[in-house]
């Protein structure tokens, strides 16, 4: 019975042993024979029709977004599949899972991102990339691609704005009449985007959309598809960094109108240190910012805060200058009242009248004179020179009164304008116009938007009239997608 069993399994093993046998060599013969005589100098069709190269995208991680470069970053399995059929066969196989080197042996696609400064193809610890052949000779390719492209931004409404980062791609070298694009999977699910897949910590991504367009150069029409990611800034870094400080400084200030004003050195260091304060908080801003030639939301605010600070600074000396006017005139007054005491001091002494010796009557007036009780002198003074000049300066000074009230008041309605304009305007900006030359053109094939959870503003996202669905693309990046 052990000797029955033993040589069943010996039996099976041969068997494995020889299929495996038998379609490694099938495999073998199939290769030889489908590059026997090959050319892959020459496209699937040259000089017939013309080849369609079906694309996808899987995103395994969108990010960092640069401002000061104005180019985002994005780590791909990139997938192209078209139909050469010089590579069609029959065999034990229906598909052909063939090692990367094979490409180099057949023709493939001059597929290049239009918009990209710099493309990575990942080789560690070999060349990421899969190849099959089916037996109706379509090839399917993907590989794994890490692409830094511009995306152009305007920045007046930063730290609330949205921007529109294009991706393009297509033939290098063949014209439309020669390769065409299209989207594998339609213009609803080409773009597998899982949200664990967002690397962005400035940005949300809201949506994206897919085109397939003509563009016309000097050398002629090509065919090129167009990916439209739309981002929207998170404003709680620049929240904390920057408005709230901001807005401390802008109170901060307004606490001198508080001080009084007898305080100058007080007054004065709040107020210069509070414009310095201000000045290293525009620059600090401002430093994150490529160096843009217009003002944007965050400037404005920035100058209106700078003003505000400023004006604290003026109306201290505009309330110093005319205390000093005061206390001027006060000098004045006393100035006047002094002189018009000694007048009347000197009026009360009556001048002696010089008399002879022999006169008794005169001599009894001195001698009596001699006996009487001194004279009190009261000085008069002018009205109001009773109180002394340093009490009647004192006090706060009605510019002091009037700020306390106008400065929160008109700092507290320019913040309800403001951020009631800027949170309340849809800042995403309307997809552009990228790559060509002089005499470029585009022509839109196919447009279709799609939308996210969060949702896009429907006049710029959705061309008007075209439908509008919902994204739920949860794909698996392996080569199980090949239909």
């Amino acid at each position: 019975m052990t000797l029955l069993v033993a040589l069943l399994c010996l039996t099976s093993v041969a068997d494995v042993l020889g299929k495996q046998k038998i379609n490694s060599e099938n495999i073998t013969r199939i290769l030889d024979r489908l590059l026997e005589g090959y050319d892959n100098r020459l496209r699937p069709g040259s000089g017939v029709s013309v080849t369609e190269v079906k694309t996808d995208i899987f995103v395994t991680s969108f990010g960092p977004v640069s401002d000061v470069k104005m180019e985002f970053t994005m780590d791909m399995f990139f997938r192209q599949m078209w139909v050469d059929e010089r590579l069609a066969f029959q065999g034990p196989v229906e598909i052909l899972p063939l090692n990367n080197r094979m490409v180099d042996k057949i023709w493939t696609p001059d597929t290049f991102f239009r918009n990209a400064r710099k493309s990575l193809a990942h080789n560690m610890t070999s060349p990421n990339k899969l190849f099959r052949i089916m037996q109706n000779g379509t090839v399917f390719y993907t590989m794994r691609l890490t692409v830094s492209a511009v995306c152009p931004m305007v920045m007046m409404d930063f730290p609330m704005d949205g921007h529109t980062c294009p991706l393009l791609f297509g033939s290098y070298a063949y014209t439309n009449r020669e390769i065409v694009y299209t989207w594998r999977k339609g213009l609803q699910a080409s773009v597998d985007f899982p949200p664990e897949s967002s690397s962005l910590l400035q940005y949300d991504l809201v949506g994206q959309t897919l085109f397939s367009e003509t563009y016309k150069f000097s050398t002629g029409l090509y065919s090129v598809q167009v990916v439209h990611f739309y981002l929207q800034r998170k404003l709680g870094y620049h929240l904390i960094q920057t408005y709230i400080p901001l807005i401390m400084v802008v109170v901060l200030s307004q606490v001198a109108f508080w001080i009084n004003k007898e305080s100058v050195p007080a007054r004065t260091v709040a107020g210069i240190t509070t414009v310095l304060t201000m000045t290293t908080l525009s620059i600090s801003a401002r430093s994150s910012l490529p160096k843009v030639s217009y003002a944007t939301a965050m400037d404005w605010f920035i100058a209106v805060c700078f003003a505000f600070v400023a004006s604290a600074l003026v109306e201290f000396a505009a309330v110093n200058y005319f205390a000093t006017l005061e206390a001027n005139r006060e000098k004045r007054r006393l100035s006047r009242a002094s002189v018009l005491e000694s007048i009347a001091q000197g009026s009360d002494d009556e001048p002696e009248t010089p008399q002879s010796d022999t006169s008794g009557f005169s001599r009894r007036r001195r001698a009596n004179s001699v006996f009487e009780a001194p004279r009190t002198r009261y000085p008069i003074f002018l009205q109001g020179s009773a109180v002394p000049p340093n009490m009647m300066l004192a006090g706060t000074s009605a510019i002091d009164k009037y700020s306390r009230v106008l400065f929160p008041l008109a700092f507290g309605i320019f913040n309800l304008i403001y951020w009631y304009i800027y949170l309340s305007k849809d800042t995403l900006e309307k997809p552009r116009r990228s790559g060509g030359g002089r005499d470029e053109y585009r022509h839109s094939q196919h447009r279709h938007g799609i939308r996210s959870k969060h949702g896009l503003h429907p006049d710029h996202v959705f061309p008007a009239g075209l439908a509008r669905q919902a994204l739920v693309i949860h794909g698996d990046p392996s080569e199980s997608n090949l239909g």
